[in-house]
Order: structure tokens, then sequence, then C-alpha cells
């Protein structure tokens, strides 16, 4: 594609792109359920894979690759899956990847439904579901079985913001012969290349900071060509969790800006961070740039930014939590992250509100913790829409 190396920038605006014979600049939406063939002998090699292109949009479509290229060359992957949705990407990572009587080991510290979606439905196929503690190698160590064939991790994790070595994952998971899967969503590649620090795999869910502007559902798979090129893909071919090329076409434009949306979502997060962290009636604010983070050094370490989420957790529990979100009057309350605009949420009650009380203590969703998606509207305009429900303290 190039005949030098291009830096992180560069990659995001031009990598992935072939111009069609119309010659236009910008990347093209092809909006076609199927392909058509010169001949049968065409169709026929096209479908048995002898010969490389498009067959059908379940599986291929030209905007759908220019974004798996594009986000494959970001992360320093062979390959990239596009699927319809963030959950729909770990799901086909497990389903291409597992089989019954194989074990995957989560942190405790992760999405609300990937905790649902691994006890209630990848279990039912047989396959053995257990959990250990995000930042405590020793607790990973001890959980490991001979059958366990994948470890799941997000970092920083939703909505705690923990993180984990990634580095020292990866040794132990390869000890292990197992895989190492990464969920870099809060991060994106702009601050995190978990590939380098050798995890396996890295999924995300696009629809976060990918779009960046909250416009559309989508997710993505980068790895290597055989697991992730072969046996996920194999699972979108014949599964049809299929990634739209209206929505493709808008990742690829959120890609473009994603390097300084990245930076100013640190900016903001940061400023708020230090607002939040001195105001009395703020109880803990949990964020990886403050010096107060349990896994500070770590995240400089594997991170070139601390992201742009912020969670605190306010004094008087759910009652007082719940004030907050509803003083705000700019804000938007909404569970989605990774908007140009701020939003707020209640975890324990939204994106963990199906967990069990014992699930939600295991994984420190307490009843006053909030989630704020720091957006790159004025910092002080956000903390003057928080300080409207904070201004009094707890009930």
């Amino acid at each position: 594609m190039q005949d030098f190396p291009w830096e992180f920038e560069t990659l995001a605006v031009r990598a992935g792109h072939t111009r069609t014979s119309e010659g236009e600049h910008s990347e093209a939406i092809f909006p076609t359920s199927s392909f058509v063939f010169s001949s049968a002998a065409e169709a026929a090699a096209r479908f048995s894979g002898n010969e490389p292109g498009n067959i059908y949009a379940r599986f291929t479509n030209p905007t759908v690759r220019y974004f798996q290229e594009r986000l494959a060359a970001l992360e320093g992957g062979e390959s990239c899956v596009a699927t319809s949705s963030g959950m729909s990407a770990i799901l086909s990572v497990m389903l291409g990847l597992l089989k019954a009587g194989d074990h995957v080991l989560c942190s405790r510290s992760v999405f609300g439904t990937t905790t649902v979606l691994l006890q209630n439905y990848i279990a039912k196929f047989g396959v053995e579901i257990g959990f250990a503690d995000l930042t405590e190698l020793a607790s990973w160590e001890a959980a490991l079985q001979p059958n366990t064939r994948l470890l799941f991790a997000e970092t920083p994790a939703n909505p705690l913001t923990e993180i984990v070595d990634i580095r020292a994952l990866a040794e132990l998971a390869h000890r292990n012969n197992s895989l190492l899967v990464i969920d870099n969503c809060f991060c994106t590649p702009a601050l995190q290349r978990p590939l380098e620090l050798g995890a396996d795999i890295v999924v995300h869910s696009a629809t976060k900071y990918l779009d960046g502007q909250g416009r559309a559902l989508g997710g993505a798979i980068v790895g290597d060509a055989e697991r992730v090129g072969k046996d996920v893909y194999g699972v979108l071919r014949s599964g049809g969790v299929t990634m739209s090329p209206f929505n493709a076409w808008i990742f690829l434009k959120g890609l473009e800006t994603l390097s300084l949306r990245m930076k100013a979502h640190c900016d903001n997060a940061m400023q708020l961070a230090k607002w939040l962290e001195i105001h009395p009636a703020v109880e803990q604010v949990l964020y990886p740039g403050l010096l107060s983070h349990p896994q500070h050094g770590l995240a400089k370490q594997q991170q070139t930014g601390f992201g742009g989420i912020v969670s605190f957790v306010v004094k008087g529990g759910q009652e007082a939590a719940w004030k907050v979100i509803d003083s705000t009057r700019m804000l938007s309350i909404t569970a989605n992250l990774g908007d140009t605009k701020t939003t707020i949420t209640h975890p324990g009650t939204t994106t963990h509100g199906r967990l069990t009380p014992e699930q939600k203590a295991q994984a420190g969703i307490v009843d006053g913790l909030v989630r704020v998606s720091v957006g790159l509207e004025s910092v002080r305009d956000i903390q003057g829409d928080l300080a409207r429900g904070l201004e009094h303290g707890p009930l």
C-alpha cells in the first residue's frame, strides 16, 4: 500500500482505502446485498475460496473491508473482522475459538452484559466459565485450569477504570497454552496497543470511541490471520453478525479523527477528575491519570493517555448518585460512552443492573457509583452541570 511506514495519524486517514474506477476521494459506500460474477466458473471459484473477491454482503463488502484493514493497521494486527456490535464481536470470538469442555477465565471487572453473555449463554454450550480479580495476577493464576483456553479482560475496565498488566497476563496465558483477549474499548489503539504487549486478540465496540459521535452500532476483532482471519471470520460468514456498509463508512470517518479526539477526551477527563477529587460531596474518584489511582504507574507504562472515562462515588449512596444525575441539564443521561457529548449513568442500575448483588459486590459496583464519559464540551461547563447535584452534598 505504501513504500514507507506510515505513522498512526496517517494510517487513521489513509489505510485500507482502494479507490474504484470512479476515482472517488472519500471512501465509497457499497449498499448492495450481493455481487455479480462474470461467469459460473468465477462464481464457483469465489465461493470455494480459490479466487479472492466479493461474494455476498453478509461477509464481503468493500466498505466494510476498508474499515477492517484500517483498524487492523492501527492495532498492528494481521486481520480484522467487523461485526454488528461490540457484544457480537465478543460472541464471535467465543464461538470461533472455543468448544464444549473448554474453560474461559474472565475478569470480574467487565461490562455487565459480558458477564451475562458468558454465564447465561456461552455456558449453555458446555464451556466452563471462571472469574478472576482483574488487577491481581495471583488470582488469575489460581483460577487457571488445565482446560483453560482463553483469558478475557477489559483494561481499563468498565466502570472502575481498573488496569491489568497486559504483558504479565499474556505471559501467564501463554504458559498455560491459553489465548489472551483484551477489550480495548476505553483506550482504542490511539492510547494502547495490546497486541504489542503480548495479547493475542483485541476486541472493540466500534459504537464507542471509534465512531466518537454516537451514530452507529458496530464491533470488531483484530488479531492474526489464522484465528481471526479464518476461525472468527467463519462465524461471521455462517452466523451473519454483519456490519452494515453504512456503519462501516461512519466508523471510517471516525477513525480519521481518533487521535485528535482521544487527546481532547484525556485532557478534559483529567481536569474533571482533579476537580471531583477535592469536592466535599465525593467519596472517591476513579481515573487512571490521578496519582491516587491504584494502577496509575502501570497506566503510564502501557498507555499513552489515561482515557475519557471518569467514575466517582458520591457520599450518600444511590439516592445521592441519582440526585447528581437527575440535576444535570447539559449532560446526557445514557449508558453509551465515547461520544463527543458527555454522558452520565448509574452503573449499578443500568450497565451492571442485571448482575446479582453478589456479582456487583465482587465487581466493586457500589450504590453511590456514577460513571461519566467525558466529552468535548468546555470542561468548565461539564463541572458546572455536575455541581448542580453535588453542591449540597449527600442527602
